[in-house]
C-alpha cells in the first residue's frame, strides 16, 4: 500500500567505428574508438586494484568515525586530510574552501595540476560526503576514488599538457550541491569563462548498474562516450540524474557539463538488462543510502571502465602530443519512422564536432527498399550542424520494415540507424487507440505498479472516479504505468495527448528530485519533476507520427526519492490518428 503523507499532487542513434571487445574489471587494453586523438592513443590503464584501496581507506575511515562520512562529521573530515595528502604529496596544487553557507560547515577540496594554460580549464569532479546512514562507499567513494587514483597517474605521468586540469572533491552534495554551487558562485564571470567543460562523477560502480552519461548526445561528452562506446557498452542518457549531482550547479552557470554513472534507486529495465547483464526491475543500486553501501557493494567492472574512461577524456581534452584528428558523429531524431505507399516522412540528422575543428560533412543514405527515396536539405552541413532527411514512397514501394543507414563523410565516416515502415495505402482507420485511457475500466490494458491505478479520494480524477497515481511516496520509489498500442498508418494526424497534475511538498525551485519520464516506444517524449508542480490538471500533448504504422509501448515512468512526495497523477489519456 503507498503511504500518502498529503492531499497532494530518445533516443538518438550515435555511431562510432569501433573495434575493442567488452572489458573485465582486469581489462588493460585502451580503447580503439574512432579517429581519436594522438594524445588519447597514449592514455595511461588506471589500474583498478588501487582504486579499490582508495575506497578501502574510506571504508576504514568511516568505521572509525560512527560509520559515516556525512559531510560536518568527522568521517568527512578526515576523508578530505586523505584526499589531500595524496594530492600534495604527488606535486598538486591544494586548496582547501570552507563552504560558509552549506548545511554542514566543511570544506571542498580543489587541487590543479600545475601545467597548461590557467585560461584553458577542464575539470573533474565528485562529491565526497555520504550520509548519515552508512559509510557511502558507492555513493560516492567510488567517484571520489576514480578521480583520486586518476589525478595520481597524471602526476606520474606527467605529461605535456595543452590544457589545465582541476579535479575537486565537494562538501554538502547530499543536502543539496552546497558545496559544488559555493565553488561556483564564487568564481569571477572571467573565471568561469576559463572553464571549458565540467565533468561528475556520482555513483560509478553500482552492482546491478547501467552505464550512463551526463548529455550523452553533447560535444562535452564526446570523449566520455567513446571510451564506453568502445567497449560496446552503448551508453544511455543519465535521467535520474539530472539535476540531482553537482553538474547541475557549473549547469547553472552556462559552463558545458558531462559525467559518468551507473544509477542509484531507479529499476533498471529489462532492456537494459539484456543490454548490460543484471537483474530487471531491481535498483541499480540497492544500497542506495543504507548502511550496506559498503566495499561489498561495489561492481569493479564498471569502476574500472570508469576509471579507464576518466584518463582517456583526461588524455584527449588535456594532453599535448599531438594535433587532434578532427572527427564527428552522426545521429537522427526520431530513429524510427512510418511511411505509406504515395507519401514521406521526415527526420532530424544532426552532427556533432567530437575533436579537432569543425568540418564539411557530406549526408547519405543507404538500405532504402524498392519505390523508397531518401534526400537531405542541405545535402551537407558543418558539423555541429543539422539537415532533414525527407524518405519519400512511390505508390509501388516494398512494403514491411527496413533499416535505413544514414551516413555522414568527412574526415572519417560515421553512421547512424533509422528504422523505416513502410504500409499500404488504403483510408485511415484513425480513431482513438489507447484503451482504457481513462482508467474507469480497471487496469486493462495497461500494465502498472500495484496501486497506481486508482480511485482514492486524496487525488481526485480529472474525470470519472480513476486515475494513475504515480509516487506520492514520500521515500525512495520507481512506478510504472504502460500499454502497449498499435499507431494506425496512412493517417495525416497523430496526437497523443493526456492531462497531468503534479503535486509536491519539495521546497526546492532549482532541483529536480522526483522526475516523471514519458515514451513511446524508444523515443523518450518528456521528462517533468517536482519543479513542474501546478494546481489542476495540465493538458500535455505530443505528434507521435513518426510511430505510424507501428505497435509500440506507450510508458510512464514515476521515480522519486528518498525524503518529500512528488505525485505525478495522470488522467484522459488519448492517441488520436486522424
Amino acid at each position: 500500500m503507498k503511504r500518502r503523507t498529503l492531499a497532494i499532487a530518445a533516443v538518438t542513434a550515435v555511431t562510432l567505428a569501433l573495434a575493442a571487445p567488452p572489458a573485465s574489471a582486469t581489462t588493460t587494453a585502451r580503447p580503439a574508438t574512432a579517429a581519436p586523438s594522438v594524445a588519447a592513443l597514449a592514455a595511461p590503464d588506471v589500474q583498478v586494484a588501487n582504486v579499490q584501496a582508495h575506497l578501502a581507506q574510506f571504508q576504514s575511515i568511516a568505521s572509525s568515525n560512527g560509520g559515516n562520512r556525512r559531510a560536518g562529521s568527522a568521517g568527512y573530515t578526515a576523508s578530505v586530510a586523505y584526499v589531500k595528502s595524496k594530492l600534495q604529496a604527488a606535486g598538486y596544487t591544494v586548496t582547501e574552501q570552507t563552504c560558509t553557507s552549506c548545511t554542514y560547515q566543511g570544506n571542498n577540496v580543489i587541487a590543479e595540476w600545475p601545467q597548461g594554460p590557467t585560461t584553458d580549464v577542464v575539470m573533474f569532479g565528485a562529491h565526497l560526503d555520504g550520509v548519515a546512514a552508512g559509510p557511502g562507499i558507492n555513493d560516492n567513494g567510488s567517484g571520489s576514488s576514480v578521480l583520486l587514483e586518476n589525478a595520481l597517474v597524471l602526476a606520474q605521468q606527467n605529461p605535456t599538457m595543452s590544457k589545465r586540469v582541476r579535479f575537486a572533491w565537494w562538501n554538502g552534495e547530499e543536502q543539496g550541491l552546497q558545496g559544488s554551487k559555493f565553488y561556483v558562485n564564487s568564481l569571477t564571470t572571467a573565471q568561469k569563462g576559463y572553464i571549458k567543460g565540467y565533468y561528475n562523477f556520482d555513483m560509478v560502480a553500482s552492482t546491478n548498474g547501467g552505464y550512463f552519461i551526463n548529455r550523452v548526445t553533447s560535444t562535452t561528452a564526446a570523449p566520455l562516450k567513446a571510451y564506453w562506446d568502445s567497449l560496446g557498452l552503448s551508453p544511455e542518457e543519465n535521467t535520474e540524474g539530472q539535476g540531482r549531482s553537482d553538474d547541475y550547479s557549473f549547469q547553472q552557470a552556462g559552463i558545458p557539463t558531462s559525467g559518468y554513472a551507473m544509477g542509484a534507486s531507479a529499476r533498471k529495465t529489462s532492456s537494459q538488462a539484456s543490454k548490460w547483464g543484471g537483474t530487471a526491475n531491481a535498483a541499480y543500486d540497492p544500497c542506495y543510502h543504507s548502511s550496506c553501501d559498503t566495499t561489498s557493494n561495489i561492481n569493479a567492472t564498471g569502476l574500472n571502465r570508469s576509471a579507464d574512461g576518466v584518463a582517456y577524456a583526461i588524455w584527449d581534452l588535456a594532453v599535448g602530443g599531438g594535433t587532434p584528428t578532427n572527427d564527428f558523429s552522426v545521429a537522427v531524431s526520431p530513429i524510427a519512422g512510418g511511411v505509406v505507399r504515395g507519401g514521406s516522412t521526415t527526420a532530424t540528422v544532426s552532427t556533432a564536432t567530437t575533436s579537432g575543428s569543425a568540418q564539411t560533412v557530406a549526408l547519405s543514405a543507404s538500405g532504402a527498399p524498392s519505390g523508397v527515396t531518401v534526400s537531405f536539405s542541405p545535402s551537407s552541413v558543418t558539423s555541429g550542424g543539422s539537415a532533414t532527411m525527407t524518405v519519400s514512397a512511390s505508390s509501388s514501394a516494398s512494403l514491411g520494415s527496413f533499416t535505413l543507414t544514414v551516413t555522414g563523410t568527412g574526415s572519417a565516416t560515421r553512421t547512424a540507424s533509422y528504422t523505416l515502415t513502410v504500409t499500404g495505402t488504403g483510408s485511415c482507420t484513425g480513431g482513438q487507440v489507447v484503451g482504457n485511457g481513462g482508467f474507469e475500466s480497471g487496469t486493462t490494458p495497461w500494465t502498472a505498479t500495484s496501486g497506481v491505478i486508482t480511485n482514492s479520494s486524496s487525488q481526485p480524477a480529472r474525470t470519472g472516479s480513476y486515475k494513475a497515481w504515480l509516487n506520492g511516496n514520500g521515500s525512495t520509489s520507481t512506478d510504472t504505468l504502460s500499454q502497449s498500442v498499435t499507431v494506425p498508418a496512412g493517417c495525416s494526424s497523430y496526437a497523443l495527448a493526456f492531462y497531468l497534475h503534479i503535486d509536491t511538498t519539495e521546497r526546492t525551485t532549482t532541483v529536480a528530485y522526483d522526475k516523471l519520464v514519458v515514451q513511446i516506444g524508444s523515443t523518450t517524449l518528456a521528462t517533468y519533476s517536482n519543479l513542474n508542480k501546478a494546481t489542476g490538471y495540465t493538458l500535455r500533448s505530443f505528434d507521435v507520427g513518426a510511430y505510424a504504422g507501428q505497435t509500440v509501448t506507450l510508458k510512464f515512468t514515476g521515480t522519486e526519492d528518498a525524503s518529500l512526495q512528488t505525485s505525478f497523477v495522470i488522467d484522459d489519456v488519448t492517441l488520436q490518428a486522424s
